[in-house]
């Protein structure tokens, strides 16, 4: 059902996603909290943006940035309002980790928000195996941040 492609960010309809999602973000966590990437951060020679389409229509998106050798994190996980509870953010979910796992990636990171906004995505990845983790990377213990982590193998 969905197709899912590596992305360059280049359509309008991506674009309109990503503004809703750093929207959404800015609307339910203050600004010093918020950890979304913009459209240029997302152009990153370490960064690969997947995008998941149903027909003609953007189902989705979701990046996954190389930390290192060994450590990947998910960011600008995004499900398009048509296409909510159908399945599209599992299938790119899944798709990053599989991307992560060719990538000779051994664990995956990412860091959602605390608010009853972020309870669907928190329950997406805990149904995927993500558990719940410290701070990682450059972030630091943040009350309206969620970490979470999955090893991958």
């Amino acid at each position: 059902m969905w197709q899912i492609r590596p992305d360059d960010l280049s359509s309008p309809a991506v674009h309109d996603l990503l503004a809703a999602h750093l929207a959404h973000m800015h609307s339910q966590t203050p600004a010093e909290s918020v950890h979304a990437l913009g459209l240029e951060q997302l152009q990153g020679a370490d960064t690969a943006v997947y995008t998941a389409w149903d027909g003609p229509s953007l189902a989705g998106m979701g990046a996954l940035v190389r930390l290192n050798a060994n450590d990947g994190e998910i960011k600008s996980m995004r499900t398009a309002d048509a296409a909510r509870g159908k399945g599209a953010g599992r299938a790119l979910l899944r798709h990053l980790i599989d991307a992560a796992s060719a990538q000779g990636m051994t664990d995956l990171w990412l860091e959602t928000g605390v608010e009853d906004g972020f309870v669907a995505a928190r329950n997406l990845y805990l149904s995927e195996g993500f558990v719940e983790c410290d701070p990682f990377g450059s972030y630091t213990d943040d009350p309206l941040s969620v970490f979470m982590t999955r090893r991958l193998g």
